[in-house]
């Protein structure tokens, strides 16, 4: 077995938060401090922290904080409710970030009809956003280990965006997998999709495989129809930010396109996600928002301009990735082969 460092993006101390600012990679590893739940809710907005499960997790220590500033004078739950919309405002399409947010504001009320003081109510939030965090990491773990089964001896695996430690608690999704086929042995090479606009996978999954020693090459985002063309694609795998209750995905824009190039080619297409990204109370992909972003984003790369100023761009942060493009959705429980409403209802235990 190959030993994988273990890369952690966040650190909670002192009743603040820690992150690495992701902007910044791969040339600087910079740490940044959010010490108020607006420091957080900025953090998720501007992209220092992203990946869906990172920002369920962010959220939950953001409403911690929000709570733990609360005056003696004012009134919690009003108050609470104000840090919940801030931080359940960021980002509109990842499902984490509302199931943690939720979660977190249950709690609360618990605590609330309990009685507990508010001192009490803040350490045991903090516990709570410590638990999700532990959670999310273990399901990464199982999430590695189911799937790299999947994963044949000697292959070429592509995969878009960034699905690794720094999109989750540590481990990863879609590059957990990667990551947990690697420590066991098997001889792969990763195909890293640039990830156009923001370059998660040129600048943050490429900056991860060479931490751990993992084979790969950066490609343009336009070259992986090309590559499974001449064979040089078994796989594709990659994270998801909100499932639905039909098996559609939204996730990383450019997500859809190479699953209909997957399966135009014959070769199996999977997804890596937690149970927390399922969202039972959407039927369809058509149901989901998808963020769009500045269009400034597209226009530049980095500090340098590639577009002309007064030119307009489109830019949707997310696409929508049909169940029947997927070979297979790979979780913490399990693996769902045939993806379909009924099977995904089941495999969860929630038939009506």
């Amino acid at each position: 077995m190959r030993k994988i460092k273990d890369i952690k993006p966040i650190e909670f101390k002192d009743n603040k938060l820690f992150v690495i600012n992701q902007l910044k990679l791969p040339h600087q590893l910079e740490w940044v401090e959010l010490s108020t739940y607006q420091d957080v809710a900025k953090a998720i907005k501007d992209m220092i922290i992203r990946g869906a499960p990172l920002i369920g997790i962010v959220g939950a220590y953001g409403f911690a904080i929000g709570i733990s500033q609360i005056s003696s004078n004012e009134n919690i739950e009003k108050k609470a409710e104000e840090i919940y919309n801030t931080l359940k405002n960021t980002r509109p399409t990842a499902v984490n970030l509302f199931w943690a947010l939720d979660r977190m504001i249950s709690k609360l009320n618990f605590f609330l009809e309990k009685g507990l003081s508010r001192e009490e109510i803040v350490k045991n939030l903090i516990k709570e956003a410590e638990k999700i965090e532990l959670e999310d990491y273990h399901a990464n773990k199982s999430i590695g280990g189911y799937g790299e089964v999947l994963i044949p001896d000697n292959s070429n695996i592509l995969t878009h965006c960034n699905t690794g430690a720094l999109a989750t608690s540590g481990w990863g999704t879609a590059l957990g997998v990667i990551r947990s086929a690697y420590e066991n042995g098997k001889n792969i090479t990763v195909i890293v999709d640039e990830t156009r606009p923001y370059l998660q996978g040129s600048r943050l999954t490429a900056w991860e495989l060479l931490e751990e020693g993992i084979p790969f090459f950066i490609i343009t985002d336009s070259s992986a129809g090309f590559l499974m063309s001449k064979g040089k694609v078994d796989a594709v795998i990659v994270g998801a930010d909100r499932i639905t209750a039909n098996g559609d995905v939204a996730n990383k824009i450019g997500t859809y396109s190479l699953s209909v190039l997957a399966k135009a080619h014959n070769i199996p297409f999977y997804v890596a996600a937690p149970s927390s990204t399922f969202d039972f109370g959407i039927n369809s992909g058509r149901e989901i928002i998808i963020e769009e972003r500045s269009e400034e984003e597209v226009k530049n790369c980095g500090e340098c301009k590639v577009a002309p100023e007064k030119a307009k761009a489109l830019n949707y942060s997310f696409d929508i990735t049909p169940a029947e493009n997927i070979t297979a959705i790979i979780t913490e429980k399990g693996i769902i082969s045939e993806i379909n409403r009924t099977n995904i209802l089941k495999f969860f235990g929630k038939e009506r």
